[in-house]
């Protein structure tokens, strides 16, 4: 089991349903024409869906290099990542590599363009309400980091690096890319809750997913997503909280309160090219909250689902392009 581990999720899951849902004579014709290989990374799942007959075995050992090196780069729930030295390192820059610069680097930019919303430095917060390792003086200051080609570096001792929010969909994203450079045209992904696809579903359609419903296990979904060439990521705090005294707690944290979240919100779904910016985005719109958040995503071009508890059931609120991908 890896050591990167997102406690079990960082999102809600969304589970690969789609026309499963369907009569079981369909779902057994429709099994037969794909391959899925499967593995564990990130103490969670990974699933590869591809069209029956396209030997996708021999794409184990280099997605499992790569999910092994994200964690060694990355995790913070291991000493030895490059992610967890610098957290323990003074103030100044740090060469590293260049990966792990980049992906400092998109997670800055998302903390600004979100507004703070979004910020790589919250791990102490997240670990002081007892969802992460990482230690610090609790103080989260994005604008104290900085990135460059091989280097990150920060402004104080005590502030860190939390890639958590966004390194999960970078690794989607080079699954993706492994899939691709093997000449693969047509798959679907899942990285625990985190899905891409290429091209089509052996039956000529787009790639359906489901958007889980957050208030319950059950199999109905909240909706029906076409996935064509598409990254999709949900942030919600049913399937990562914990409750004290009558209160919920997300593992979700708002940066400009310091708490987990509260309110209506139950999940915010973000489809976009790559699965790093959705990934973050989604995290970002999260803890925002659909007061703020909803004019945010609009602001920020974001296609973004958000899904809302009222009285009366779960209202919908899409942005972006995101209702075309609705069924």
């Amino acid at each position: 089991m890896s050591a990167f581990q997102i406690r079990p999720s960082r999102r809600t899951l969304l589970g690969m349903i789609g026309s499963l849902l369907a009569a079981p004579a369909i779902a057994r014709s429709q099994t037969r024409a794909v391959e899925v290989m499967e593995g564990r990374a990130f103490a969670t799942g990974w699933r590869l869906t591809l069209p029956a007959g396209g030997r996708g075995e021999v794409l184990r050992a280099p997605i499992e290099a790569l999910l092994a090196e994200v964690d060694r780069q990355m995790s913070p729930w291991r000493a030895d990542s490059v992610v967890s030295r610098f957290n323990a390192a003074g103030a100044g820059e740090y060469a590293v590599p260049a990966e792990t610069a980049a992906v400092t680097a998109a997670a800055l930019r998302i903390a600004r363009d979100s507004g703070g919303r979004f910020d790589p430095t919250v791990g102490p917060l997240v670990g002081r309400w007892g969802f992460g390792p990482i230690e610090g003086d609790g103080v989260p200051d994005w604008h104290g980091l900085a990135a460059g080609e091989t280097d990150i570096g920060k402004s104080r001792p005590g502030l860190t690096l939390d890639l958590c929010g966004i390194a999960k969909g970078r690794a989607l994203d080079g699954m993706a890319e492994i899939v691709r450079g093997a000449g693969h045209d047509d798959f679907l992904i899942d990285l625990g809750g985190e899905l891409a696809a290429g091209g089509r579903h052996p039956s000529g359609r787009d790639w359906q997913v489901a958007v889980e419903d957050p208030r319950g296990d059950g199999l109905e979904p909240a909706g029906m997503l076409r996935l064509g060439g598409m990254a999709v990521a949900t942030s919600g705090g049913r399937a990562q909280s914990y409750s004290l005294n009558g209160r919920s707690y997300s593992h979700i944290i708002d940066p400009a309160t310091g708490e987990p979240v509260a309110g209506a919100l139950a999940s915010v779904s973000v489809i976009g090219q790559a699965a790093m910016w959705a990934d973050g985005w989604a995290t970002a719109l999260a803890a925002a909250g659909p007061v703020e958040g909803l004019p945010l995503a609009r602001r920020a071009g974001i296609s973004a689902l958000f899904l809302i508890r009222e009285d009366a059931g779960l209202r919908h609120e899409a942005t972006g392009t995101f209702d075309r991908h609705l069924i």
